[in-house]
């Protein structure tokens, strides 16, 4: 087939950049011939930076009745990516969604089931999923050279946010605006590679404070624990108020610990496995030795080009996705439970209870400050980080 054509849906900080990243023939395999917004200067924008050639709509069934695209970026608030998603299944287009897949579950897995009923090609915009150094941490964990996981620890504080950024939009950090804080804004690019790497747990114990450390209402401080079926126990730390931040993940298995932080992964890896140590040592005190080891890790992390080029790829040549768009629930799912961990104070099994979190997150939404109903800002697009 010849170029993809691209509409994108939600020109805003994101959308916008996807926009000139297209215009500017980094994506090779697509061009962009619409886009939509529902705000006027988002549109005069677009006339003025990307040219005629690109169609403009007000709506988004709009954009997709027009048969002026083959495929869509997703771009826009939280609560609107899976209906969008959906009706873009429905006019036959393959779909590409913006972090994170939904705000809850229970719509995110109808979205999942309508991009199966399509089969079309699904992506989501997990960037970080492109840097070698995690691709390399998850290479080391399947092919067995740290043996089972027994513990994994992510301290992920770097994403400090000042009281002016949260009241520069009276949607930000909301229940109605984002349906969420921190989990939902800034980590769910952890979340994600958390999982990636290490597997889904079982369970998951959480402590939030919301509002702890700025003027909002969602929560900007979290500290949770979680438990994999094999034994093993990971804790997952992040917040908007430590300054500075720490960006540190740290993974302990029977044959050693691989820390990946600073930009490189560090292997401390045992001559003999921990098992087969404590079995057949008689020394009493004494510990197996440990060598330090800089992994090499070549390539370079290619972001949101390397995500649309990898999707259009899909698209045309059937290329394996880096990051389909099914997988945006695993996340959410890990976001959700701690949620529901904190507003119930208790332990969270897996896969959890979906109806009952629907029912807690609107209770919340009820009494969000930000009282204008999410389907009326579907497109008011903001930034996502």
């Amino acid at each position: 087939m010849g170029k993809v054509r691209i509409g994108i849906i939600g020109i805003g900080n994101m959308g916008s950049t996807h926009a000139e990243n297209l215009m500017a023939g980094k994506v090779p395999g697509a061009r962009l011939t619409a886009i939509c917004d529902l705000r006027p200067e988002r549109l005069e924008w677009a006339q003025k930076a990307l040219g005629e050639e690109v169609q403009r709509f007000a709506a988004p069934e709009d954009l997709l009745q027009a048969g002026v695209t083959d495929a869509v970026m997703i771009c826009t608030p939280h609560y609107s990516h899976p209906s969008l998603a959906i009706q873009a299944f429905d006019h036959d287009q393959h779909v590409l969604i913006e972090k994170p897949a939904g705000v809850y579950t229970k719509q995110v897995r109808e979205m999942n089931e309508a991009a199966a009923l399509s089969g079309k090609t699904f992506c989501i915009m997990y960037n970080q999923r492109t840097n070698p150094l995690y691709q390399k941490a998850r290479e080391l964990i399947q092919t067995g050279e740290l043996g089972e996981i027994r513990r994994t620890n992510w301290i992920i504080t770097s994403w400090y946010r000042s009281q002016s950024y949260y009241d520069s939009g009276g949607w930000r950090a909301t229940w109605s605006g984002e349906g969420g804080g921190v989990l939902l804004n800034q980590a769910p690019h952890q979340l994600d590679l958390w999982q990636w790497i290490c597997g889904m747990p079982v369970r998951v114990r959480a402590f939030m404070g919301f509002g702890r450390m700025h003027d909002i209402e969602v929560e900007d401080d979290v500290t949770a624990y979680v438990e994999y079926g094999n034994g093993a126990t990971g804790v997952f730390i992040t917040s908007t108020s430590d300054a500075p931040g720490t960006n540190r993940l740290e993974i302990t298995g029977d044959r050693g610990k691989i820390v990946v932080e600073d930009g490189k992964i560090t292997f401390y890896r045992l001559r003999v496995s921990e098992r087969q140590f404590n079995k057949e040592y008689r020394g009493g005190f004494g510990e197996p030795e440990c060598w330090k080891c800089e992994i090499p890790v070549h390539g370079h992390q290619t972001d949101h080009v390397g995500i649309m080029n990898n999707w259009v790829n899909s698209i045309t040549t059937g290329a394996p996705l880096l990051a389909p768009g099914e997988e945006g629930i695993l996340g959410l799912t890990l976001s959700n439970a701690m949620h529901l961990s904190a507003w119930t104070d208790d332990w969270v099994e897996l896969p959890i209870d979906e109806d009952l979190f629907y029912e807690k997150l609107q209770e919340k939404v009820k009494d969000s400050t930000f009282k204008k109903e999410t389907q009326d800002v579907t497109l008011d697009v903001r930034g996502t980080y």
